[in-house]
C-alpha cells in the first residue's frame, strides 16, 4: 500500500517574518516570507506542507512553540489565548534558498482568521512554519495520473506540475470561484492536460464542478495514481466515483479532506 505522507528526516520549528504580499488573482493571494532561519528547511518540492503560525489579531508578535516534535501542539495548547498563536497548513508553492524565501498562496474563502491575517499582513510581521512532509507520492510504475482539486488545493496541485518529470502523463481537474483565477501561464509536462473550472457564482458547492467533471472525463489507462484534495466532499466522492465506477484500486488514490463547508478549522 503506498504511504500517506513522507514525513521530514529531520526539523524544527523556523521563525520568519512577511516580505511582501502579491495579489495573485481575484481570489488567490501569495504572501513570500523569508528570514535566515529558512536554512535549517530542506525544501522536498511537490506538494511539501508546513504549519504555518501566525499571530491572533490583538497580539503585538508571535509565540512560537520551542518543542520540534509531536508535542508541540501541546504546547500551544497550553498556551493561555492571549499569547496562543494561529496554526493552518498550507503546501509551499516555491522557496528561493538562495534568496533566502519562500511563497505560500491563499485561497481568499470568507471571513477567516487565515484570510483576515493575510490580507492585513504588511513587510516585517512575524510568522513560522514547521516543516510537514509531502502527500504526493506516486508509484514509480503508474502509467498515468489524476490530480483533482478545489481552490483550496490548487496551490498544491501547481507546486506539483511544476516539479513533475517531463515525462508525466495526467489529466488535471482545478476548480476555481471565476474565470479571472484560471492562470494562463502554468509550467506543466507536455503530457499534461489541465481542465480549469470556474463557479462563477454558481450555487454549487465548492469542488461540486470538479466531481462532475471527473465523472465525465475519459481517464488515463492501465495502472494510475490519484491525488485529490479540496473539500473533504469532493476528496471523498472522487475516491468513491473510482473506486465503484471505475474499478481503480483503493491504494492508487490519496485523498485529502483540506476542510469542511460550513466548518472552520480549530485553533
Amino acid at each position: 500500500m503506498l504511504p500517506k505522507v513522507q514525513s521530514p528526516t529531520s526539523r524544527r520549528m523556523i521563525t520568519l517574518e512577511v516580505r511582501r504580499t502579491t495579489r495573485t488573482t481575484p481570489n488567490f493571494t501569495t504572501v513570500t516570507l523569508g528570514g535566515p532561519e529558512l536554512e535549517h528547511l530542506l525544501p522536498t518540492g511537490f506538494d511539501q506542507a508546513v504549519r504555518l503560525f501566525f499571530p491572533r489579531a490583538g497580539q503585538s508578535g508571535l509565540t512560537m512553540p520551542t518543542l520540534s516534535s509531536e508535542a508541540w501542539m501541546a504546547q500551544v495548547l497550553l498556551l493561555p489565548k492571549s499569547r496562543r498563536p494561529r496554526v493552518r497548513n498550507y503546501t509551499i508553492r516555491r522557496v528561493r534558498p538562495e534568496r533566502g524565501e519562500l511563497d505560500i498562496e491563499f485561497a481568499l474563502h470568507g471571513d477567516t482568521p487565515a484570510c483576515a491575517w493575510v490580507l492585513g499582513a504588511r513587510p516585517g510581521d512575524p510568522a513560522g512554519i514547521f516543516d510537514m512532509g509531502r502527500t504526493y507520492l506516486p508509484p514509480a510504475d503508474a502509467e498515468g495520473q489524476v490530480l483533482v482539486a478545489d481552490e483550496s488545493a490548487v496551490p498544491a496541485v501547481l507546486a506539483i506540475l511544476e516539479d513533475a518529470p517531463a515525462s508525466l502523463v495526467a489529466e488535471v481537474f482545478l476548480e476555481v470561484p471565476e474565470t479571472a483565477d484560471v492562470r494562463k501561464d502554468i509550467v506543466a509536462p507536455e503530457g499534461v492536460r489541465v481542465h480549469w473550472l470556474a463557479r462563477d457564482g454558481s450555487a454549487d458547492l465548492p469542488g461540486r464542478l470538479a466531481l462532475d467533471a471527473v465523472q465525465g472525463a475519459a481517464l488515463p489507462q492501465g495502472r494510475s495514481y490519484t491525488w485529490v484534495a479540496g473539500e473533504s466532499g469532493l476528496a471523498t466522492g472522487v475516491r468513491r466515483h473510482l473506486v465503484r465506477d471505475r474499478d481503480v484500486p483503493k491504494p492508487d488514490i490519496a485523498f485529502f479532506g483540506y476542510w469542511r463547508h460550513g466548518r472552520s478549522s480549530p485553533g
